[in-house]
């Protein structure tokens, strides 16, 4: 069997974050879905499960983070291209994000960086395959 990964975040509005998800060109799988959680389908083993934050609070203990004035975690996700990254990231401010933090050029490698509408925040970032493959 081929082992997937599920990211929980928890979320403050589950609409307003499945429609900023939706303008991004991500789907959801409905199998996994419901009315307080939405199953974001990043590739085919690569998922985030959008959790609105009072079913978040059965899975832990814990209090959840404020993401807007704490970093739990940050997203990386790869990218094919330079201008697939620009165009993520640039659809994703337009579409209620925010800016994250300044852009990273090193030149074989490429990012950039927004919190969505609940601050999560998530990296776009391309590498140029020769320089991945003289890594190996």
């Amino acid at each position: 069997m081929t082992q997937m990964i599920f990211v929980n975040l928890p979320v403050k509005d589950l609409e307003r974050t499945k429609g900023f998800f939706g303008k991004l060109g991500f789907s959801f799988n409905p199998q996994f879905s419901d009315e307080t959680t939405a199953c974001l389908v990043i590739s085919d083993t690569i998922f985030a499960m959008l959790i609105t934050e009072p079913r978040f609070r059965e899975f832990t203990k814990k209090e959840i983070a404020d993401a807007s004035k704490t970093t739990e975690a940050i997203i990386a996700l790869s990218a094919e291209s330079r201008e697939e990254v620009d165009e993520l990231a640039d659809t994703a401010l337009a579409s209620g994000g925010s800016p994250a933090n300044e852009p990273m050029d090193h030149g074989f490698m490429y990012g950039r960086s927004f919190q969505d509408p609940d601050h999560h925040i998530w990296e776009v970032v391309w590498m140029d395959p020769a320089a991945v493959q003289s890594q190996g």
